[in-house]
């Protein structure tokens, strides 16, 4: 994952990848995310906590996770944290897989350009 990201983008936006998608493979964070989602966007920790039988602090590593990937960000409001998705990081996975959705022999350049980033890698 990182090999082909690493060819055509910045340290930064590799390790941006790698980020999203380690928070992405854990079923309980995808669950948050979808919640989220369906919930209109925020949720507060508490809130998030009831949808699962584990303990709080197995809730709050999730939430940690995900905000260091940057799919979440908090504010705080009284005593109380409000998650919200932060859709940009969302369209870095998507942009990613986008790849997969493109001719591999490159009649509409996907291809192409893969094979260019690999050559210049080799340099």
């Amino acid at each position: 994952m990182t090999g082909m990201a690493a060819t055509r983008r910045p340290r930064g936006t590799a390790d941006a990848y790698e980020a999203v998608f380690t928070a992405l493979a854990h079923p309980v964070r995808r669950r948050i995310l979808v919640t989220l989602s369906f919930e209109g966007g925020a949720m507060t920790a508490g809130e998030i906590a009831d949808m699962f039988e584990h303990a709080w602090p197995t809730t709050t590593r999730h939430l940690q996770v995900l905000e260091s990937a940057g799919l979440l960000r908090h504010e705080r409001q009284g005593r109380s944290r409000v998650y919200h998705i932060d859709r940009r990081r969302l369209e870095l996975a998507r942009d990613w897989l986008a790849w997969f959705s493109k001719d591999p022999t490159g009649s509409d350049g996907g291809g192409k350009q893969w094979r260019q980033g690999k050559r210049h890698r080799r340099r």
